[in-house]
């Protein structure tokens, strides 16, 4: 145990209760057992991360190895678009099938999380739509502008659907463009639904 950890056991309930110097952590974080999560009696593995509805989620919340995964799936969707436009399809056609599979791709569950994308995974994935652009020859909604498009969207469907446990959350301006709410926007639960 290290010497600036003390325990404390009262009752029922043991803590272990230490000193903290120059934000280093390390010595309190050595002293934890954690004890194994049960879930109707049976043990919930502990894993750095899972993949849930075609979602990395990382034991760390961050969102890199969703982002790589998407990248992988974009490039290969971006080498059929190369083949494509060696067999001289125009660009509209190119078009739908870049919608169809490079744009599919990179805006899967979109509103779950690239809110909280680091500012490397949006460049990342912003260079896959530009690639498209180049090969196609068009200008493309950026991923930014895609993820904007689906949080109206949802933020829409949610006014809309009076049985949604989110929809008290959203009040209706009278011109219909746009949703407020009587709190800070700073507060909001959902504040991107209102940057529309």
């Amino acid at each position: 145990m290290h010497s600036s950890n003390h325990i404390i056991k009262f009752a029922d309930d043991m803590t272990v209760v230490g000193l903290i110097s120059k934000n280093d952590e390390s010595a309190y974080r050595e002293e934890i057992d954690h004890s194994p999560l049960f879930i109707d009696g049976s043990p919930v593995e502990i894993v750095k991360s899972t993949k849930f509805l075609g979602v990395h989620l990382a034991e760390n919340f961050t969102w890199s190895l969703n982002t790589t995964s998407i990248t992988k799936k974009a490039q290969q969707c971006l080498y059929f678009l190369r083949r494509l436009r060696k067999a001289h399809l125009p660009p509209p056609i190119l078009t739908m099938f870049y919608r169809g599979t490079t744009e599919s791709v990179l805006s899967s569950c979109i509103t779950a999380w690239f809110g909280n994308c680091t500012v490397s995974d949006r460049k990342t994935l912003q260079r896959i739509v530009k690639t498209a652009e180049k090969i196609i020859g068009v200008s493309l909604p950026s991923i930014t502008d895609m993820y904007t498009t689906r949080c109206i969207c949802k933020a829409n469907s949610i006014v809309d659907d009076r049985t949604h446990p989110s929809h008290t959350l959203f009040i209706l301006l009278p011109s219909r463009k746009r949703t407020a709410n009587t709190n800070n926007q700073d507060h909001m639960p959902c504040p991107q639904a209102t940057n529309g």
